[in-house]
């Protein structure tokens, strides 16, 4: 698929999507919303891409909503089904990245800021630099949290964390951001997506099944108790195990003390 506002690259085992409005630090206009979401939905469909790496162009990783006026809505109308849709577009961009079954990483470049944090909390990790610059914002605009922050926040930094960063609406940069479990990787700057592509070419060589599988999971299991977790794993277990051809591979590598190729078979 072409896109027009990002650019989608495959690199072996992983897809990397760059927001590419550099100009105006890549902030989400009507294009690049729908083109994220079309990107997120190629990578959850191709089986040979396992791992997806989402950065931004020039000097900023997302912006949040473009506030410029220069990206005016299309001239079509909403369909009904727009009409109809309860998450508008910043609840829809936050279930595109997480509800994805494959591993995610944000190489977090630059600023991420309202939406744009939000886009990278939704990403199962995320990677960044001392001068990376994260942001709540929403408080400054006049909005209570929107895009998934008030669920993703608290679940990665803990409740008074959130709150903190969204009262006082301060910056939270890269050395606190990777103290308090928001960053996963503190590196260079430029090092920042040489890092996630080769965290995703690791998670990329395990058998891709079990990690889907498993990654669904953890994710059901966020808001079940133990019981129903326990009950979720047994299930992961069986979808996971349905990969014949991995698990026999699995074996003949520990027996023969060596990397096992998986295939998802």
């Amino acid at each position: 698929m072409e896109y027009e506002h990002l650019i989608f690259e495959r690199r072996g085992p992983v897809g990397l999507v760059t927001l590419n409005r550099p100009e105006y630090l890549n902030a989400m206009s009507y294009g690049l919303q729908e083109d994220t979401r079309a990107a997120c939905a190629e990578i959850e469909a191709d089986d040979s891409l396992r791992v997806m790496v989402l950065t931004g162009a020039g000097r900023g990783f997302c912006a949040g909503a473009d506030l410029s006026g220069d990206a005016p809505p299309p001239a079509r109308g909403p369909s009904q089904a727009d009409l109809l849709e309860p998450y508008r577009w910043i609840g829809k961009q936050a279930l595109a990245v997480f509800r994805m079954t494959k591993p995610t990483i944000a190489a977090v470049n630059g600023v991420a800021v309202g939406a744009g944090f939000s886009l990278a909390l939704a990403c199962d990790l995320r990677v960044g630099h001392p001068g990376t610059r994260l942001k709540v914002m929403f408080a400054e605009r006049g909005l209570s949290p929107d895009s998934g922050t008030s669920w993703f926040l608290p679940r990665i930094a803990g409740y008074s964390r959130t709150m903190d960063l969204f009262t006082t609406n301060r910056d939270l940069m890269g050395e606190e951001a990777y103290r308090i479990g928001v960053l996963d990787r503190l590196v260079p700057q430029e090092e920042v997506l040489d890092t996630a592509l080769a965290l995703a070419n690791q998670m990329a060589a395990l058998p891709p099944l079990a990690l889907r599988s498993g990654k669904r999971t953890i994710q059901w299991n966020l808001a079940q108790d133990l019981e129903a977790a326990l009950r979720t794993e047994s299930m992961g277990l069986d979808f996971s195990r349905k990969a014949v051809n991995d698990m026999a591979e699995q074996r003949a590598a520990w027996r023969e003390q060596r990397k096992g190729t998986f295939t998802g078979t």
